[in-house]
């Protein structure tokens, strides 16, 4: 099977855009939904395009940190962050909002494998490999399968 560089998934949530893009953009829940990431760190609100974090991760007993920039904030629109670690490019992660009628919105996550375009692309494939315990080439299956819980937990939390 080839390498999957751009990976989504979508699901509908029954509440509209503003108000599922508030709850997304709401970084300090971030590990509420997210089965990897389980804290963020960030100074200043509201969220917006050159806002910076830092990602707190782990998968088993692998502990790592991701730098982020938030590159796309438009409410009930779009919310999408490009993701660095020892500043080289690793991934883009987003988020799509549509208003698909009756109060209802598609949430769609995204993500971007960075890797591939960038000369430092071993090396932090290798980084990933160490902190995460992820090869490259099967990193888009575990982020679809995280996907699919963020954003059932999002649904979930909306909806309630």
């Amino acid at each position: 099977m080839a390498r999957e560089w751009v990976v989504e998934e979508s699901v509908v949530v029954a509440a509209p855009p503003d108000r599922v893009y508030e709850t997304v953009a709401d970084l300090k829940r971030m590990g509420e939904w997210s089965p990897e990431t389980f804290a963020i760190w960030t100074r200043g609100r509201p969220v917006r395009p050159g806002m910076t974090f830092v990602g707190w991760n782990r998968i088993g007993w692998r502990l790592w940190f991701t730098n982020c920039r938030v590159t796309a904030a438009e409410p009930g629109r779009v919310f999408a962050f490009r993701v660095t670690s020892f500043r080289m490019p690793g991934s883009v992660w987003g988020y799509r909002f549509e208003d698909i009628g009756d109060g209802s919105t598609r949430l769609t996550e995204y993500w971007e494998d960075l890797r591939r375009d960038s000369r430092s692309a071993p090396i932090i494939s290798a980084l990933g490999r160490i902190f995460t315990g992820v090869k490259a080439e099967e990193r888009s299956a575990v982020n679809r399968e995280g996907m699919r819980a963020t954003l059932s937990r999002i649904k979930a939390a909306v909806e309630s």
